[in-house]
């Protein structure tokens, strides 16, 4: 086994169905990914922290992976949280998660994916600045150069945190109906119907998010397509995992970090440090290796 990338997933697991895609596109790579653990935030979809929780311990148990750590972030949003330390403040488990691994040594800096809002990682890097240096951020989020997108506004004020940090930041576009973002990234519920099943490690059966009973990540996968109210779905978070793993599937480039003034981007504050903008992606490189990777994985 190779050099593995360390990495933290950051998740709003139970927002809807791409998280979980996400999830297990990583933990079904261990000789790719050394999932250090994965953490939680709740944005208004997914049903208080406990519901992102459980469903990413559901993912966790769908992948056989459970000895991955599992921790509860942040409820709340940046600006209403106010670490102290002599209380336990929202989403600190998490977040004193995030800093310890980040000081921990290794030949590599440690690649935080957050695939939800911001906010976990905002705390982290206002706790302990020091590890700014020794993380990469991969974000998947916004809609620039144009304003909005659900991971953006569910925490804005987490975003700009981040932005003046002086971790390398890296923006995973989304981009909604444009074909230069990651909602280009997208798969028909008749294919997933035909290509997941059975796919993934089998394990012992576990009841899922809308009912039913699973025993594989695949199966599981339909279930959420299923229920997810349309024919055709892009898979954003998986684009931001899957970026990391091979940076040919999208073209990157350097920008003038913007700053957020709500959930428009501010053009005048540009120049504040150069950070990477990720955008249009290989649809067809990242989901044949989606299937690949679940194919490869199953027992």
């Amino acid at each position: 086994m190779g050099v593995r990338t360390p990495i933290i997933i950051d998740t709003d697991a139970n927002n809807e169905l791409d998280d979980q895609h996400a999830m297990a596109y990583a933990l079904l790579q261990p000789d790719v990914f050394d999932v250090v653990g994965v953490t939680v935030n709740n944005t208004p979809l997914g049903n208080g922290i406990q519901g992102q929780y459980d469903e990413a311990k559901r993912i966790l148990h769908l992948c056989d992976r459970l000895e991955v750590p599992l921790l509860k972030g942040a409820e709340g949003n940046l600006p209403d949280i106010q670490p102290d330390a002599n209380i336990k403040f929202d989403g600190q488990d998490a977040v004193d998660f995030i800093i310890e691994a980040a000081r921990a040594s290794r030949p590599q800096k440690l690649v935080l994916i957050p695939i939800g809002k911001l906010t976990n990682i905002a705390l982290a890097l206002k706790n302990a600045p020091d590890i700014a240096e020794l993380v990469r951020v991969v974000w998947l989020g916004s809609n620039y150069p144009e304003p909005g997108e659900y991971n953006l506004a569910a925490d804005s004020a987490s975003v700009n945190a981040v932005i003046r940090s002086s971790a390398r930041f890296d923006m995973v576009t989304v981009r909604y109906t444009k074909p230069t973002g990651s909602s280009a990234v997208a798969v028909d519920v008749d294919e997933i119907s035909e290509r997941m099943p059975g796919l993934g490690p089998r394990v012992a059966p576990i009841t899922g998010r809308h009912g039913g009973d699973f025993s594989t990540f695949g199966d599981y996968s339909i279930s959420l397509f299923e229920n997810v109210g349309s024919s055709r779905r892009p898979l954003f978070d998986v684009v931001a995992v899957a970026v990391v793993k091979n940076p040919a599937w999208g073209q990157c480039r350097t920008i003038q970090a913007p700053i957020l003034d709500g959930i428009d981007w501010n053009g005048e504050n540009e120049g504040l440090r150069p950070i990477q903008l990720w955008e249009n992606f290989d649809r067809d490189g990242i989901i044949e290796d989606f299937f690949d990777v679940m194919s490869r994985a199953t027992s």
